[in-house]
């Protein structure tokens, strides 16, 4: 995400911010704006979704969600009371779990009440791990999906490694997955994707994708034909990224994915021992 957008949209929810009694809150019906949802109707069944969520977690869901009303303008001299909902930061951070997060207003709200404090670097640099779990998460998906068009097709695990390997060594430019890992510093029992840079990842992925769609549409079934148009897709991104200076084989490496894992789900934690 933008550094733009992250100041933009950090601004916006900063502005909503309630306070009483000491203690942060937020208005339903004021989230429901910032999230991008234009109807009522459509947001309130994300809020059930979030309330189910937070019995399912052991939480008591009236801590979190109050049921208030609010006073609003109808016309001229014109008032009348609606319904409102009074929410924790948990509260709210559940509702944007269970929210698009291809939005970016929801993407943003899913760390920003993530965070114990709202300072916007911390924001910044969470969204930015949470972004690199997201692609890696896609990247697993769509090898799956390779796996399992290949297993379909009579290629067993030793065709599916030596098919991925042939791709990892035409995007990286010659270097061999295992030569990657040495540059890399990986545990021999660990995947290179998971210490692989946001960008190799979603090059990766999307390289994956391709082979994919065409293993289905040209009705692909031997191992060298597949091997072939998945080495060619790697190389095909890799040109992309090299023709814009970015090589993929001298790029830093990512910090080991599971200890972002554990450091996001530590900050989803963080958000209920807080309320």
């Amino acid at each position: 995400m933008k550094k733009e957008i992250i100041i933009r949209l950090h601004k916006r929810f900063e502005d909503f911010v309630h306070m009483e009694n000491g203690m942060e809150y937020w208005l339903a019906r004021e989230l429901q704006g910032l999230l991008g949802y234009t109807q009522w109707k459509n947001f309130e069944m994300v809020v059930e979704k979030a309330v189910l969520t937070c019995e399912n977690a052991g939480q008591k869901p009236t801590d979190h969600f109050s049921d208030v009303s609010n006073m609003i303008e109808v016309a001229k001299n014109a008032h009348r009371d609606i319904l409102d909902i009074k929410l924790t930061r948990y509260a709210c951070y559940l509702i944007a779990q269970n929210g698009d997060p291809r939005k970016e207003e929801i993407a943003f709200a899913m760390n920003y009440f993530a965070m114990q404090t709202r300072r916007q670097e911390l924001i910044e640099e969470r969204i930015s791990q949470w972004e690199r779990l997201q692609a890696r998460e896609k990247l697993t998906a769509s090898e799956k999906e390779l796996s399992h068009l290949i297993y379909e097709r009579g290629i067993d695990e030793r065709g599916f490694g030596r098919i991925r390997s042939n791709g990892d060594e035409a995007f990286f430019g010659g270097v061999t997955t295992q030569g990657m890992k040495d540059r890399l510093a990986v545990p021999s029992n660990r995947p290179l994707a998971d210490f692989l840079p946001t960008i190799s990842i979603k090059a990766k992925d999307f390289a994956t994708e391709v082979t994919n769609a065409q293993i289905q549409q040209q009705n692909l079934n031997a191992e060298n034909r597949i091997s072939r148009e998945h080495i060619k897709n790697n190389r095909d991104v890799r040109k992309i990224l090299t023709d814009r200076n970015i090589i993929p084989e001298t790029l830093p490496g990512g910090e080991d994915m599971k200890k972002v894992q554990r450091r996001l789900k530590a900050g989803h934690e963080g958000i209920i021992k807080l309320n």
